[in-house]
């Protein structure tokens, strides 16, 4: 298993940096120190002027999303704080000067989900899924970056049933930009560079700053409002745990 110190696994290059997220025993689910370890990676890369970063997940998946092993012993607070701390990720990830790259691969799920929509470049490889179910138990996280990716009726659709959507689908809503086999992914980075060097770096910070998505208090707000609300980790065991009667067909799920 691995300890808090290397969850990531980051190889930095002159041209880019590939950052791994390296939990492949519980599908790279988004701990706590998963979390703040990336947020420091993202505060390196805009000090260090990073021009690319690659984000991948060792192993099965690119991420299973919010880590619920500590569910049952956190406080409602304490799950807040989580939930608030995964979306300053986000915006990090949105804000950064470097141009993003998420190479998704496997089953993802909610937070991994979402960290996949804050980047600039979506790739995935065949037969890559994603699944968002967090208004399920009340809980708005990444919903409209979701739905400014896909549109607001595509995001509806999904959102409302949390349905599994396949790659096929997410490349035809535009979430995903690039269907790729992993073999391909030193063309796909190559890519990438050519694309964040095409400008100088002036007239990036230009462009990026006249695209700026102005929505970052509006989402971190309806976060903490449906966060805030009375009964979440009521609700989160409610999802968990299906009614007893189907309990034996639907075993207590571990991220969201």
């Amino acid at each position: 298993m691995n300890s808090g110190m290397n969850l990531l696994t980051i190889d930095k290059r002159a041209e880019y940096w590939s950052v791994t997220l390296n939990r492949p025993e519980k599908h790279n689910a988004l701990s706590t120190e998963l979390v703040e370890q990336l947020i420091n990676v993202f505060d390196e890369v805009k000090i260090a002027k990073v021009p690319v970063v690659v984000l991948q997940g060792e192993g099965r998946c690119f991420s299973a999303g919010f880590d619920m092993t500590d569910v049952e012993s956190s406080s409602e607070g304490d799950l807040l704080l989580r939930f608030v701390r995964i979306e300053m990720l986000l915006q990090r990830v949105a804000a950064s000067p470097a141009l993003t790259v998420a190479f998704a691969h496997g089953k993802n799920f909610g937070a991994g989900v979402d960290l996949i929509a804050a980047c600039d470049l979506r790739v995935a490889t065949p037969g890559a899924t994603f699944r968002m179910p967090g208004l399920q138990f009340g809980l708005v996280l990444g919903t409209g970056r979701f739905a400014r990716i896909v549109g607001s009726h595509e995001a509806r659709r999904i959102l409302e049933t949390s349905e599994v959507f396949d790659v096929d689908r997410a490349f035809g809503n535009g979430f995903v930009e690039c269907v790729a086999p992993f073999e391909q992914r030193d063309k796909v980075i190559a890519d990438a560079v050519a694309r964040a060097t095409s400008l100088p770096a002036a007239s990036r910070a230009l462009l990026r700053d006249a695209l700026r998505d102005d929505h970052a208090d509006a989402d971190l707000a309806a976060l903490v409002r449906s966060a805030a609300e009375p009964g979440l980790k009521r609700r989160i065991d409610a999802y968990r745990n299906p009614a007893s009667s189907t309990r034996s067909e639907h075993p207590q799920k571990e991220t969201l």
